[in-house]
């Protein structure tokens, strides 16, 4: 054989490889849509590298496979039948309106959102069973495998996986379709036709402190091989005090013929090994634990075993955090928040977790990680995850790093208004926002970064106060409860917040008495009582607006905040200057107001909202980071 004859079949073999390699025929190269801002890392963004990373830090296994990547869609109305056909193309995980799905269209309240690719099971696979993991998709999925319905969730926060394994063809390639339906706030204004669901600051038509829509599939999907009988999750509980872990694992397919043995290991050592039937409390006792906290988070790697007799039926790697938050006395009996038994001033940052480029979805894990580092470097030691509850990996980072997380309930609108009011909830809506709650709590207790739930914030969608806290309070005794970030409390909880802005605002001391066992608090204004301690969830909101790196280049869209009479400043100096004012004077009321942080508003500007410490493309730090780095620790 010629050399030129052996090069054209190279040449005819690697084009004909690439185009059965191609995702449809005929079909341009994949891209970005054209959105308003990009960040630094929306040009990283290929089909091939779509957040490959394994989704899921605290419960490993070896075997996965990642479903991200390019897949075929479309759009119907709600009462049509699976379509034909699906002409376009869309960037799984990456959200329908976002820039990076390659699609940025809106989905309307009449209309479904249809997903679909085909697959292929690796042969080693074949003995186990298949799973299919979604980790969220918003809001309401239907999910066919090779035409057969094997899911039906709702909920656009949580994550939910089911075993396909009875769906499979004898085949190689097996067909995944998803059907989506997201009424976002249609419920606001006709829950007579949609319900009025868990959506965030989600808003079909954005203004103001809302934000743009997100439909469907936006963290990552997977399939991932277990045994019949398999470690379904675990819960792990730190007992400081007894310096011992509690460890709980249930079990899928399992019976009394089983037993699992947890094991704890520092740098690949074991420290502590127990075991115990599935479904039971096992306790490994940590005589000399290394507790996390902010400025050491230092984490325990977590193998757990499933056995029959002698055999292994499955393992999970993971990992936990020693560490104990509770409301406590300080030595001048002010009740305070209390890190592993010590008074920790939490100065935090309000988080809405938006990107220019794939809204609810980071462009990449080393974004994800940007974020968190750049808190960490601006001094604060607190995010407050604000309306949206973020990927595992997000977690993961904050419990690698040191950054404790206030975790927002996602709220429903419409607001209740202020007084002591709240807001009728139909007996539908209400079962559904707390079945997403209960799913948000147990999808996020094995965090250690994770320290309060917030159930409410400003009375939006608020109801059932009382109940809702001491039903939180039972899901997670570990953790504090924060009933309403913002005016309408009710006494209860463990925090007492209110916003402030500008602020922080001390005020005259007469203005600060002990709160009522039984008031609602519209602003801080009441030193830590019998059982709570006190701090403003929300203050600053100050504006600073860079044209180049924002998602509109003039003041429009800026009127709602203007208008309501925020500041509008004018250089980088004049907000670092202003931010160190704020910080001085939070950290005096520790002192004069018994308060035990503060979270200012906001870490990021999103979208109109141009009042974050970075810009929204994450560009450009709008503050002397080290400046506000060494006012977060008290030195001004």
């Amino acid at each position: 054989m010629s050399k030129i004859r052996l090069q054209n079949i190279i040449i005819y073999s690697t084009l004909v490889l690439l185009t059965a390699c191609a995702p449809n025929k005929g079909d341009k190269p994949w891209r970005p849509a054209e959105g308003p801002l990009a960040t630094r890392w929306t040009s990283q963004v290929t089909p091939d590298n779509a957040l490959p990373e394994y989704p899921r830090p605290q419960m490993v296994r070896p075997d996965w496979m990642n479903l991200n990547g390019l897949w075929e869609y479309a759009i119907t109305t709600l009462d049509a039948p699976r379509p034909d056909s699906f002409p376009g193309r869309i960037l799984v995980p990456f959200p329908l309106e976002s820039a990076l799905s390659g699609v940025m269209k809106q989905l309307k309240p009449g209309q479904l959102l249809w997903y679909r690719r085909t697959i292929s099971v690796p042969r080693k696979w074949r003995d186990r069973h298949v799973l299919l993991h979604f980790g969220s998709v918003d809001w309401q999925a239907e999910v066919f495998v090779n035409s057969k319905k094997v899911a039906d969730h709702r909920g656009g926060y949580d994550p939910f996986n089911v075993d396909i394994t009875a769906a499979l063809n004898p085949g190689r390639n097996q067909e995944v379709v998803v059907s989506v339906w997201d009424p976002t706030d249609l419920g606001r204004t006709d829950n007579v036709r949609a319900p009025r669901q868990p959506s965030g600051k989600q808003r079909s038509t954005p203004y103001g402190t809302e934000y743009s829509q997100v439909s469907g599939i936006w963290k990552t999907v997977w399939l991932e091989p277990v045994a019949a009988a398999s470690i379904e999750k675990y819960e792990v509980t730190a007992d400081i005090d007894k310096k011992i872990l509690i460890v709980k694992v249930l079990g899928t397919g399992t019976d009394d013929s089983f037993f699992v043995e947890a094991a704890a290991l520092d740098n690949g050592r074991v420290v502590a090994r127990a075991s115990g039937k599935p479904g039971d409390f096992v306790t490994l006792e940590i005589p000399d634990c290394r507790l996390w906290k902010p400025d050491d988070p230092f984490l325990y790697d977590l193998k757990i075993s499933l056995f029959q007799g002698d055999r292994k039926m499955d393992e999970v790697q993971g990992y936990f955090g020693m560490r104990k938050i509770a409301v406590g006395k300080d030595a001048a009996g002010i009740n305070r928040l209390m890190l592993n038994n010590q008074f920790v001033f939490q100065s935090g940052l309000l988080d809405q977790g938006y990107w220019p480029d794939g809204l609810y979805t980071a462009p990449t894990d080393s974004a994800l990680a940007y974020d968190i580092r750049t808190m960490k470097d601006l001094g604060f030691n607190v995010s407050r995850k604000h309306g949206k509850v973020e990927p595992d990996r997000w977690y993961w980072w904050c419990d690698k790093l040191g950054l404790m997380v206030w975790q927002d309930m996602i709220p429903k609108f419409p607001a209740a208004g202020y007084g002591a009011n709240e807001l009728y909830t139909s007996p539908e809506d209400a079962l559904q926002f707390e079945l997403e709650m209960k799913r948000m709590i147990d999808g996020l207790r094995n965090h250690p970064s994770v320290i309060v739930w917030t159930v409410f914030n400003e009375t939006w969608g608020q109801y059932d106060t009382k109940r809702l806290t001491k039903m939180v309070k039972e899901l997670d005794p570990t953790r504090l409860v924060n009933s309403a970030s913002g005016c309408e409390n009710f006494g209860v909880g463990d925090i007492i917040d209110g916003h402030q802005y500008p602020g922080p605002d001390p005020g005259p001391t007469k203005s600060w008495p002990p709160a009522g066992p039984d008031e609602w608090q519209w602003e801080v204004k009441a030193m830590p009582d019998s059982t709570r301690a006190a701090l403003p969830g929300e203050y600053g909101g100050t504006f600073l607006f860079f044209p180049e790196n924002s998602w509109n280049k003039t003041l429009k869209g800026l009127e709602p905040f203007t208008n309501a009479g925020y500041p509008l400043l004018k250089t980088r100096e004049e907000l670092t200057e202003r931010l160190l004012t704020m910080l001085k004077t939070l950290h005096g009321m520790m002192t004069s107001n018994g308060i035990s942080g503060g979270i200012y508003t906001q870490f990021s500007d999103v979208e109109v909202e141009c009042n974050g410490l970075i810009t929204y493309d994450r560009k450009l730090i709008k503050v002397d980071a080290a400046r506000i780095k060494a006012a977060n620790q008290g030195k001004f």
